[in-house]
């Protein structure tokens, strides 16, 4: 059921922009039972501009298994009784004992999407789907900011009038978006991991012979997309290049883990600019440019064996840079320098593939006017509430939550599914108690 088109009586108290697992989580939480008594009274609504529920579907290798534990699913750090739980949906699948016979923490990629699936069809009549918003407006009464125009358009159908809806709150979570070297270029030769299964699909059915493929990229999901490319084309050379000497093991030791605590996001927050770098540059080894062990050894076993068998295919270009890269239809040159000495290899490849992960999208790029309406700090970042909410100017009463973008604030956890449930009942909870208090003031 589609949301309905911005009337009088259809004013709402939240809208969500993007409906990945951030929103999906704040929407379950919306809608469970809580406290709070006027909790069912809220009118909320979420736009995808996806036409369905999608989640890095381009890198949902058939055997590679999440990095986070199922408990941080969508609601069980915040709720452990909830319904919509990861156990529940294996119970619902009639998996739930072959499931715990694993015993494994970490389920299949692939299952934790369908998991994600599973939820989201639960709550379709509060998502719009095909709905990409182009622009966000502040509405003025009484000289007080106290809703905003959100409008969106269906990027299906250019010839479909564009649909407004007035909300007095907004989430934004449109997630990550892949980052590319300055003047990198995607083409039929050239990809960034995020489209790997698709493009992967439609070169095998096309029957186009790959005889070298070059990933850039150190962490996990290059080594993942190397170990992909290896075993999908068999007659390949899978070059890897990375300026590390080799790939580092991803740090999850149970005491580096609990900066992905939901007490070390408080800390993190009260901390001084100089400990959050600190602590940022300290942990980053938990997260960024690191793979998991297992993949490691996994992908030095495949080496050794192809030297005593005589046949490389496998070939790590450690301490090494691309310099050049030049794409046709039929191929791309690839120019790779060797970092210590300076020499420089070409290579005639068939595919290049960027493995050199992602970025929050530009939050100010996606609001327009409102941009101006939020505060920054001395180093033009947003500055952000404990609660996630934006800091405005004032004479603004609408309020604007961020679901990502927030590691200035909030630390490691802000991109990751880590403390994804508890943050949605921290966003709840700040809707309920400005509600509370607005119509306290609304009644004196």
């Amino acid at each position: 059921m589609a949301l309905l088109r911005t009337g009088p009586d259809s004013i709402y108290d939240v809208l969500g922009i993007g409906f990945g697992p951030s929103n999906l989580a704040l929407a379950i939480a919306l809608q469970e039972p809580a406290e709070a008594p006027d909790h069912a009274l809220l009118r909320v609504g979420f736009l995808e501009k996806q036409p369905g529920f999608g989640w890095h579907r381009g890198m949902l290798i058939d055997d590679a298994t999440m990095q986070v534990s199922f408990l941080k699913d969508l609601v069980t750090m915040r709720d452990p009784t909830s319904d919509f739980s990861f156990l529940c949906y294996l119970r619902d699948r009639g998996r739930l004992v072959d499931f715990l016979n694993l015993k494994t923490l970490f389920p299949l990629r692939i299952e934790f999407h369908d998991y994600f699936e599973w939820a989201a069809a639960r709550l379709t009549s509060l998502v719009q789907y095909s709905a990409e918003v182009t622009s966000v407006r502040p509405v003025t009464e009484d000289g007080e900011v106290r809703w905003f125009d959100v409008t969106s358009h269906d990027p299906r159908d250019p010839g479909a009038g564009p649909t407004v809806r007035r909300t007095r709150a907004l989430s934004v979570a449109t997630g990550l978006e892949p980052h590319l070297p300055p003047d990198a270029e995607r083409s039929a030769r050239v990809w960034h991991t995020s489209e790997l299964l698709t493009r992967v699909a439609e070169l095998q059915d096309s029957g186009r012979p790959v005889r070298r493929a070059v990933v850039l990229g150190a962490g996990q999901s290059a080594a993942e997309a190397v170990d992909y490319l290896h075993r999908s084309f068999p007659d390949a050379e899978i070059c890897s290049v990375f300026a590390k000497y080799g790939y580092t093991p991803a740090d999850d030791s149970p005491f580096a883990n609990r900066i992905f605590d939901p007490e070390a996001v408080d800390l993190f927050y009260e901390a001084s600019r100089e400990v959050k770098q600190s602590l940022h540059d300290y942990h980053r080894s938990t997260n960024y440019s690191v793979v998991d062990m297992e993949l490691i050894e996994a992908l030095s076993r495949t080496m050794y064996q192809e030297q005593v068998q005589g046949r490389r295919r496998l070939r790590m270009m450690n301490v090494s840079r691309l310099r050049e890269v030049s794409a046709s239809e039929t191929d791309v040159k690839v120019t790779v320098e060797f970092l210590p000495t300076g020499e420089r290899e070409v290579l005639d490849a068939d595919l290049l593939v960027y493995a050199t992960g992602y970025q929050p999208q530009g939050i100010a790029d996606r609001l327009g006017e409102i941009g101006k309406l939020c505060l920054r700090d001395d180093e033009d970042a947003l500055r952000v509430g404990r609660d996630h909410r934006v800091e405005t100017v004032p004479g603004v009463t609408a309020a604007l939550y961020l679901q990502g973008g927030t590691e200035h604030t909030h630390g490691l956890t802000s991109t990751l599914l880590s403390t994804t449930a508890v943050r949605a009942g921290e966003i709840r909870a700040s809707l309920l108690a400005h509600r509370t208090a607005a119509t306290a003031d609304a009644a004196r």
